[in-house]
Order: C-alpha cells, then structure tokens, then sequence
C-alpha cells in the first residue's frame, strides 16, 4: 500500500482518481491549493505525488521546487491539461518523475504506479549536484500533444540536466535544430549555440570551418580564421546531418572528443574543446555504421543518449495544434490579419502524409496566408498548393502470413487511440491482458 498525494483545483478529477486508487488499497489525499499541498506533503511524507501545473495561489514549477529541497526521492508526476511545452521541459529538469496529459484514464495510472513502484524499489539515489536551470527565453516552441511527442519533450527537460552528448534522428523537416536549440536554452542559455551544417558545406573547406585555420596554412587562407569549434566556447555545437561528414574528417573529430582538444589547420597550439556536443541526422545510422560509411567509434561518443522524432505523419493528430500556431506566427510575420482555419480545411491538411513534415507544412501554410482573401483559411486556399499524396497499392500477389496481418493491425489500431491499452481492447474485441500480450510478443513500440 503506498500514501499518494494529489495536488490538483479539479475537485471532481481528484475525487475520481482516489476512488480508483483506493480500491487498489492505496491511500490517496487530496488538495485543493498549493498551500495544502505543501502542507501535506509535510505532515504526510507521501510515496508519491500528482500535481497539477496550474493551481489558484502557486505556480506548479515553484512548488515542485519546494519539494525537490524537502525530500527529492519522492516522485512527483506533473499533470496538465493544457499544452505548455515550456513548464514540461522545465518541470523534467527541475527532477519530475514524469507527465501525464490530461485526459488520461486507469491504464496509464496503473503503468506509471508500476513505474514507480520500481524505481522505489531501486532506490536510485537522485543527484542534487545538477544546478537548476531557469526556462530559455526565445520562442523555440515545440508543438504536439501525440504521445511520441509529450516522451521527446520529457527526454528534452530530462537531458537539460547534464551535458551528454546527444544524437537527434528523425526525417528533414521535423524539427531536429528546434529540439537541438530546447536542449541548449534549458542548458546553457547565456553561452554560445553555434550550428553547421556538414552536407551544405564544400568537403574540402568543412574542416576549415570547424576548426578554423591560421594565416597561409593554405592557398587563399590570407589571414586566421576562428572556427565553429572554437566560437562555440563552454555553450553547444550543432553537427547538423553528422551522417554526411566525410570519413576522414570523422576521425579528427573523434581526437577531439577524446582528447578534448584540436589545432587550427595549419597550426600547433592546442585549443581547448568545452563545448556540449550535440548531432542530428535524417540517415539511418545504424545501417551506415553497418555498411562503414560512419565511424562505430565515433557513432559510440556521439549517441551517448538518442531522441528519436517522430515524422508527421505518424502523429496526424497534432496537425490542428501545429497549424494554429504556424498560422498565428506566420499572419504575425508577414503582417496578415488570417486568425484562423476552417474544418475542412484542417481534414484536408490531415489527408496529406507530409513527405517533408512540419517544414512542408509551414511552407504550404505561409503560401495559403499570403494569399488568402479573408481572416479564415479555408479549403480553396490550400487546394491551389497541395494535393494529397495518392497512397501505393499493396501487390495483390504478396503473400502474407496470419500473423503479419495481426501485428499490422494491432499496431494501426494502437496508433490510432494514442496507445490507449483500454480503447484499443475494445476496439478489438479482446481483453486487455490479451492486448498486452500480443504487444509483448509482436515488440510493438511506440
């Protein structure tokens, strides 16, 4: 039996939740203010505690902090019903257990009690070295209320604790310099974010740009020249698509990583290297590791931690959120009064599988504001720019066994419902235990 604290206004929420908790035999306590919370987290000492960002007399993010410095091994589980990207990365790394978006039902109660339940058995100590770190303060917004989405946000808040090095991977156009700049603001904010680019730059100049070059170390290099390494100080330096870095090049990058340090080319004094080193890439990396057009060694130092994101068309549901920020961000730029966009507009939007993900969407958005002859976007405004992708036939010849079919479908309906276990069952006409099963044996993810 565990104590459990809930800290949320919704008064008919949390009544709910402790009738459903109680019946498991925990016992639950209820508040309604931060004040009460903070005074029963106090009085009580729970195993666990839910709380809601938003309360009438505190701030969530203040009062997560008070309870990080009365007792940091109690999991705090952040619940919200609105989509504020910026408090979640914050409230990670200020040391939240986890995040649950309102609405939610009994079966991500019941995985995240057993999660928990097994980090209390760890008892893995929680570090109270890691300095926290206040919120950037440019609007690198990142959008989505998808479940891939909310666990990329969480890695974001989690990783802004230390400075690991991070691989980003994910298709062009979904947003892999917007998590690499999240990553950076919630780290370092006052130092340098420095970023390049290693397939839009000519081979034989990228190592001149990286690490910089001293005066005639080669034909037209007619004074010293800074690098990118070295601008980028004690802050972050950005390997965008690091799967194209020449091969000879990755070995000299390795050196640096390994021994901290480099030369400018053409030069001798050792310049040293502090920055966190952050990389992205729309290959797959495993297989060019496999194929040897990538170091593995090299691969190992870069990847000590990996955020995978997800394309769009893979998380459909987060179109409307996305096209009602670009929208208001775009009318704002390009001085446009459009506020707003029809329904059938946003269907249409939704039918297009987005080869080039949110880039594509901004691009085709920009285009039907700019043009459009009223304050509401609607249908005939897109039509003119997109069409929807027209899907491939399945080869009616292709034989496939029972067991593919299921694996398929399960996954689809999963998909579907957010990886609701409880919908998707019923949808499916099994039982959940069933559905845990298949999902199980199939190792379907999300």
């Amino acid at each position: 039996m565990s104590q459990i604290l809930i800290i949320d206004d919704d008064k008919a929420l949390c009544r709910s939740i402790q009738i459903q908790l109680e019946s498991k035999s925990h016992k639950v306590f209820c508040a309604h203010t931060g004040a009460q919370g903070l005074s029963l987290f106090k009085e009580l000492s729970p195993q666990l505690v839910f709380l809601d960002l938003r309360l009438p007399d505190k701030d969530g993010l203040e009062i997560l902090k008070q309870f990080q410095s009365m007792d940091p091994e109690v999991p705090v589980v952040i619940i919200t019903g609105h989509q504020d990207t910026k408090s979640t990365i914050s409230a990670m790394s200020l040391g939240a257990f986890d995040y649950l978006r309102k609405p939610f039902d009994m079966d991500d109660m019941t995985l995240l009690l057993e999660k928990t339940k097994r980090f209390s058995e760890k008892k893995t100590p929680r570090s109270l070295e890691i300095p926290i770190l206040s919120l950037y303060e440019e609007s690198h917004e990142i959008i989505g209320a998808d479940k891939s989405m909310l666990e990329v946000i969480k890695q974001i808040g989690l990783l802004s604790r230390s400075l690991v090095n991070v691989l980003i991977e994910g298709e062009s156009g979904t947003g892999k310099e917007l998590v690499a700049r999240a990553l950076h603001e919630n780290t370092t904010p006052e130092k340098p974010f420095v970023a390049i680019n290693c397939s839009a730059v000519v081979p034989t100049l990228l190592e001149s740009e990286l690490f910089g070059h001293e005066r005639g170390a080669f034909t037209g290099a007619n004074a010293k020249k800074i690098g990118k390494m070295e601008h980028a100080g004690e802050g972050t330096m950005f390997f965008d698509e690091i799967g194209d870095m020449p091969y000879d090049l990755q070995a000299k990058l390795l050196r640096v990583l390994e021994e901290r340090e480099f030369e400018r080319v053409g030069g001798l004094e050792p310049i040293p290297f502090k920055a966190r080193v952050i990389s992205a890439t729309n290959r797959n990396i495993d297989e060019i590791v496999e194929t040897k057009e990538f170091r593995n060694d090299l691969f190992y130092r870069l990847s000590v931690f990996r955020i995978k994101i997800p394309p769009l068309r893979k998380r459909k549901e987060d179109i409307p959120l996305l096209a009602e920020f670009l929208i208001d961000r775009i009318a704002g730029r390009i001085h446009r009064k459009v506020k707003a966009i029809e329904k059938d507009a946003l269907e249409f939007l939704k039918s297009y599988d987005w080869p080039g993900n949110v880039r594509e969407l901004d691009n085709v958005l920009t285009r039907a504001v700019a043009l459009s002859k009223q304050d509401v976007l609607k249908l005939e405004d897109l039509e003119f720019s997109l069409t929807p992708v027209p899907r491939k036939k399945e080869d009616p010849f292709k034989v496939r066994t029972l067991q593919e079919v299921e694996k398929e479908h399960v996954k689809k309906i999963l998909d579907h419902t957010g990886w609701n276990i409880s919908k998707t069952a019923r949808i499916l006409e099994i039982s959940p235990t069933t559905l845990r099963k298949k999902i199980k044996d199939y190792g379907l993810k999300v």
